[in-house]
């Protein structure tokens, strides 16, 4: 069977991206970083989406010789000019949980009326093959931060982004949901074409 890393370690995020990648009929076999020992750290992140997906891929394909898939991802927000943006996973710092980030974020906005707090998600794909050859793809959702966190389920900042037209935050979304509409879904949806055409030259 055909493999696909996913360059990321983080449970939550690889767990979305099988589901979605099952959807949309992409039989391989989905692995990430978890599952692979001795391959050391992934680069360090900068500050853009772009380059922080294009290195985190590039370097997955190097260490595990497999076609790889990264994506950095973040929330916008406009009252505050976009921040946090690339700088979300460590917008409280570099060893930051999410809580400590949607506390500080929370904070920043505690202020800001409610009309003034409109926000998106953005997620930039990347997708390297063995050789470096890299296709890239972007999605958004557009939402609104609320004052304080609902919902058990997602991560990040999932809990105070509110999704209008469902009426949800994305932490009190279904998984099937969340993949629906997502960011990460949108972008996804626009590289599938390419990820079969590698997989099954399709």
């Amino acid at each position: 069977m055909r493999r696909l890393v996913l360059a990321t370690a983080n449970a939550g995020k690889a767990l979305e991206f099988r589901s979605m990648l099952s959807r949309e009929g992409i039989d391989a076999e989905v692995l990430s970083l978890l599952d692979f020992s001795g391959v050391g750290e992934p680069p360090p992140e900068g500050s853009s989406y772009v380059s922080n997906a294009v290195s985190k891929a590039t370097w997955a394909a190097s260490a595990t010789r497999h076609l790889a898939l990264a994506d950095d991802s973040g929330i916008e927000v406009d009252a505050l000019r976009g921040a946090p943006g690339p700088f979300s996973s460590r917008y409280a710092g570099d060893e930051a949980t999410d809580s400590d980030n949607i506390a500080k974020l929370l904070k920043e906005m505690e202020h800001i009326a409610e009309e003034r707090r409109t926000a998106r998600f953005r997620c930039v794909l990347a997708l390297v093959d063995v050789s470096g050859w890299c296709v890239l793809r972007e999605g958004t959702c557009e939402g609104t931060i609320l004052r304080k966190p609902v919902g058990a389920g997602g991560f990040g900042y999932d809990p105070v982004f509110y999704y209008g037209p469902l009426g949800k935050t994305f932490a009190e979304m279904s998984m099937e949901e969340k993949n629906l509409l997502s960011h990460r879904a949108r972008a996804l949806e626009a590289l599938v074409p390419d990820l079969k055409s590698l997989l099954y030259g399709a």
